[in-house]
């Protein structure tokens, strides 16, 4: 699909500077070039010259007022403008991008109602005007054991529907284990043998490693992208893919892996599809499968969505289009079989040992660690300590700026704000009586990971959370996992992911529920999901599995549906709900928040523009105004509005006209 910038300048010469041979017999040729920084809301592409004819997609150097910026050709101008231009300076790439990327760049920018400026903020690398230092080494890919693919009879019926299908998108509906993953390599495979390129995404850099280590068994041009790299190597990554057109390559990484310059690309495969990390948070707020699904189109290659827990909304959407439907209903191979136990929270005398871990799961541990299996320990929330407060007057700590509870990092001896990041040093005594009786309340991996390591002083043990510095990641210590070299790993929902560990035997939720009562649309579909995961990763091995679920709600609907591993019962029942309350997929969705210094402003500007959208778009439904779910950030009140509309045409065009500091989010992943 072929989009156009429509707001172009090319009426004023506000922007070009008047030059003696500005009309000149001399051959010009005229292009509309995009620049990298914004120079009005409303105004995307200006009018240059060039003495020497580009093509669309080559990278220039402009200027844009008095300074100098990046942009990228989008369109040969074959008349000569009325009015006087300014000329293109250096070509960055004697390489221009490939045209399908150009298109998905004005794609976004059109359906996400961002700026193409931002788009292309999000889509190049930083720097492309700089020279580099050829300094690019060859990386030392994780190492796992080959093994020859010999795929089960639900895998080959998978790969011969994708394989006889020269494009289109393909749903992978795998139950963990099913391995998808074998999938993927025989499809790449297919694809790289006609001599086209591939992407592989993954939700996040913890499970790059991983991949790398599987495709690395059997590809030898691997580029591997992502976040943890420096500014210059992601350059020059950019730039290898771009200037390549010898071999085919094979691209793998998270979200902004699939913006890699490729010029041949046959396949595009999304792991873990129904993660909301593959909806970027900020301007643009893009979904990498939309955006998959219009780069496989222009380039008429293949989409592979992967999934064992598929969103509600993606499933729908595959099922009611003429999107196949893979689906791979048991284990590649023979596993072991895992046991699965739920401990009630509600009954104390079920942690007589230990006051958050029950007797049931240190009693797994023991039994793990004597047989020198792996064990991995879920939580979702980071730090020591969620809450401190004072038992004397009730006193509790706050972020000042975002009036959000401190959370206790006793490694640091601080109280962090987890959303803007404020810290302070731990009171001694309460700030507001004066008494010695601060408390800290909940649990954290922090906290976990102490009294693990206190509990089993000789077992090696891991923390994984957002607070893990970088040294200690866990894509940087993958092989050390794989290797066995690490006893017990304790985390968060990036250990829930995808993750193949052959010696990791048991698996300890210490409280499976917590995110039941956020209030969003989507949360127990998030649940039932992290569960459905984090289970999958246990008894991958030789050895049979355990889990151990601690639960105040064991006979919720949610858990009991992820313990039984019923997909498909949880689907039906979440459509459900999703169609009474008229959600995604049966209503597209905008979420609308604005900032104001004063609580009065933010819900007078709320209340205000609410009324004013009831009255100009009544076919559509304006929920709120209400304050958002984090109110206040970084000094500010926050207050939010969310319409749902049967056409998302409607919240296209009132995200486009939203006032001055609001704020659009198209197809929110989340209404926090």
């Amino acid at each position: 699909m072929k989009i156009h910038i429509a707001t172009v300048y090319n009426g004023s010469s506000r922007l070009a500077s008047a030059t003696s041979d500005a009309y000149s017999t001399r051959v010009r040729y005229y292009y509309l070039v995009a620049p990298l920084v914004v120079v009005r809301a409303n105004e995307h592409a200006f009018t240059y010259h060039s003495p020497s004819p580009l093509t669309v997609g080559t990278l220039v150097r402009i200027s844009v007022g008095k300074r100098l910026s990046n942009g990228v050709v989008l369109q040969v101008i074959a008349a000569k403008p009325s009015f006087v231009t300014k000329a293109v300076g250096d070509v960055l790439s004697p390489q221009p991008l490939p045209k399908p990327l150009v298109t998905l760049v004005q794609w976004i920018s059109q359906y996400y109602a961002a700026h193409l400026a931002t788009v292309l903020q999000a889509v190049l690398p930083a720097g492309l005007q700089k020279q580099r230092r050829k300094t690019l080494k060859s990386a030392l890919h994780p190492i796992r054991k080959r093994t020859n693919i010999v795929l089960n009879n639900e895998q080959q019926q998978a790969l011969t529907t994708i394989n006889q299908r020269p494009t289109g998108t393909f749903f992978v509906h795998g139950v963990t284990g099913s391995g998808k993953t074998q999938v993927y390599i025989e499809a790449v495979r297919d694809v790289v043998l006609k001599g086209k390129s591939a992407i592989v995404l993954v939700p996040e850099i913890a499970l790059t490693p991983q991949l790398v280590a599987e495709f690395g068994n059997h590809f030898q041009n691997l580029i591997v992208t992502h976040s943890g790299l420096t500014e210059s190597d992601r350059h020059q990554l950019w730039l290898k893919a771009l200037q390549n057109s010898a071999e085919p390559l094979v691209v793998i990484g998270p979200r902004s892996a699939l913006f890699m310059p490729l010029a041949q690309l046959g396949i595009i495969v999304i792991d873990e599809c129904h993660e909301p990390s593959y909806k970027q948070e900020q301007s643009p707020r893009y979904s990498a499968l939309r955006a998959a699904s219009i780069l496989a189109k222009e380039h008429g290659a293949k989409l592979i969505l992967g999934s064992a827990t598929p969103s509600v909304a993606d499933y729908y959407l595959a099922e009611t289009t003429a999107s196949p439907i893979l689906r791979l209903p048991k284990p590649a191979a023979q596993l072991k079989p895992v046991s699965i136990e739920i401990v009630d929270l509600t009954v104390r005398s079920n942690f007589s040992r230990h006051r958050f871990i029950s007797n049931k799961l240190l009693d797994a541990i023991e039994s793990a660690l004597a047989k020198k299996y792996q064990i991995l320990l879920f939580h979702n929330r980071r730090g020591t300590a969620p809450t401190t407060l004072c038992e004397h007057c009730g006193w509790t700590a706050h972020c000042p700026t975002c009036f959000l509870p401190l959370t206790l990092h006793a490694d640091k001896h601080a109280l962090t704000c987890h959303l803007c990041g404020f810290s302070s040093k731990v009171p001694p005594n309460c700030p507001e009586c004066r008494e010695p009786t601060v408390i800290f309340k909940g649990i954290g991996t922090k906290l976990i990971e102490t009294e693990i390591a206190r509990l089993f002083p000789k077992a090696r043990v891991a923390r994984f959370d957002a607070d893990t510095n970088k040294v200690d990641a866990i894509h940087n210590r993958y092989q050390a996992l794989y290797d066995g070299e690490i006893d017990i790993m304790i985390g968060t929902q990036m250990l829930a992911k995808g993750l193949d560990i052959p010696r990791l035997s048991l698996v300890g939720v210490i409280q499976a529920d917590s995110g039941l009562v956020l209030p969003d649309y989507t949360s127990e579909e998030r649940v039932f999901q992290l569960l459905y995961q984090v289970i999958g990763r246990a008894g991958r091995g030789e050895h049979a599995g355990e889990v151990v679920i601690q639960t105040y709600q064991p006979q919720h609907a949610v858990v009991k549906a992820a313990v039984a591993r019923d997909s498909a019962s949880f689907y039906q029942s979440e459509l459900q709900h999703r169609k009474a309350g008229r959600f995604p997929p049966f209503r597209h969705l905008l979420k609308l928040t604005c900032r104001y210094k004063t609580e009065a402003g933010a819900v007078h500007a709320s209340q205000k523009y609410a009324a004013e959208l009831r009255k100009t778009y009544p076919q559509v439904e304006v929920l709120g105004p209400t304050p958002a779910f984090h109110e206040r950030l970084g000094g500010n009140y926050h207050w939010q509005l969310v319409i749902k509309a049967r056409r998302r045409g409607d919240l296209v065009t009132i995200a486009q006209h939203a006032p001055t500091g609001w704020q659009a989010d198209l197809d929110p992943a989340s209404l926090l």
